[in-house]
């Protein structure tokens, strides 16, 4: 097992990062400040690996009250956040009964909000098990919801206080799952970390093979990434550093919210969306093209898809119009100067973008 921090001062908090850690009720129990604890957890999730969270808990004499949820981004809503407000009421949950995100970044993201909003702030503990939540969603305290008009447009920053990232839990998870969240891990090398990305390029086989330490050094070097990010800007400050993790995101967003939920999952709609930013990038003239083709071979190496659907042009603005990172009517676009090098663009021109999506995209 590896352990790594983020540093937020006093509320900083560990990642344990290692398989079969589950069972490993020292690394929870620090922070469960009483008897009971309430698991979120979906309908997928409960049957792999709640019973063995039970178990490892009860050991210690701490009770746990599971809510199971409907597994799919669809349900990342209001009413399901309104299921788990009422079986936390219904259950006399107290300010120091801890909720646990058990799942991918689905339940991650709800659990997050629901303990940062239920009587304004309870402890959270994230068990993330997908791979896309273990390299991105369960580090850095971003929870939410999602609105009909946008994705995670309703949320706040809370941080949990620990993250335990069993890549045991890879194991079940589904081959399409599993590619999606390689995107992830490619953004980082996008971002910030070219080392990363051609290790990326040699060695995606790997991770489609789920080779144990392959996964877990891309896991660590993914949260290594996250970590110093979010260390150095929380929230998306005026430094704007952490506002680059969004690389594909605008474009991606807007096809999960135009297909419809759950059609595309997130990492498949980041992957194709940073392929339109890599694109855009390209028109603008910053990025050459010999990087343009070794983004769209790595995405494509990984089984992702390399060509966003055709939601025509007006509707791709119309929903990016929606985007959290829109400032005076402005949408910015994080953007590629090289591999390993993203940056903010406040102002692209409306004609590049129309082009970019015009000639990019693929009918659905």
């Amino acid at each position: 097992m590896q352990t790594l921090t983020v540093g937020l001062a006093e509320r900083s908090y560990p990642i344990h990062i290692g398989a079969d850690i589950l069972t490993q009720a020292e690394l929870l129990l620090p922070h469960l400040p009483q008897k009971q604890a309430v698991v979120v957890t979906n309908t997928t999730i409960a049957p792999l690996y709640l019973e063995t969270l039970r178990s490892t808990l009860h050991m210690h004499g701490i009770k746990i009250i599971p809510i199971i949820l409907l597994d799919g981004e669809e349900y990342k809503n209001a009413e399901t956040l309104g299921q788990i407000y009422d079986a936390l009421l219904h259950n006399h949950c107290e300010r120091k009964t801890p909720l646990i995100a058990l799942g991918g970044g689905v339940i991650g993201d709800i659990t997050g909000y629901a303990a940062a909003t239920y009587l304004r702030g309870v402890p959270f503990i994230q068990i993330p098990t997908t791979l896309l939540a273990q390299v991105d969603s369960s580090v850095g305290g971003k929870t939410g919801i999602n609105h009909p008009l946008g994705k995670n447009m309703i949320g706040a920053f809370y941080q949990p206080q620990v993250v335990i990232t069993d890549s045991a839990t890879l194991n079940t998870l589904p081959d399409r799952e599993l590619h999606a969240g390689i995107a992830e891990i490619i953004k980082y090398g996008l971002i910030r970390d070219p080392e990363l990305f051609v290790w990326l390029e040699q060695n995606i086989p790997k991770l489609l093979a789920r080779d144990v330490a392959a996964l877990d050094y891309a896991i660590r070097r993914s949260c290594e990434n996250k970590a110093d990010v979010v260390a150095a800007d929380e929230r998306e400050g005026a430094a704007g550093i952490r506002a680059l993790l969004n690389l594909g995101h605008t474009f991606g967003h807007a096809i999960e919210n135009g297909m419809g939920y759950g059609v595309w999952l997130h990492g498949e709609a980041v992957a194709a969306g940073t392929i339109l930013a890599a694109q855009l990038s390209s028109r603008l003239g910053l990025l050459n093209q010999t990087d343009v083709e070794r983004i769209q071979n790595i995405f494509k190496l990984a089984r992702l898809p390399i060509a966003a659907p055709n939601l025509g042009v007006e509707k791709y603005l119309q929903l990016m119009g929606l985007d959290k990172k829109v400032e005076g009517g402005k949408i910015h676009f994080v953007l590629l100067k090289s591999i390993g090098h993203a940056y903010i663009n406040k102002n692209v021109p409306d004609e590049m973008l129309r082009q970019t999506l015009t000639e990019h995209t693929i009918h659905a």
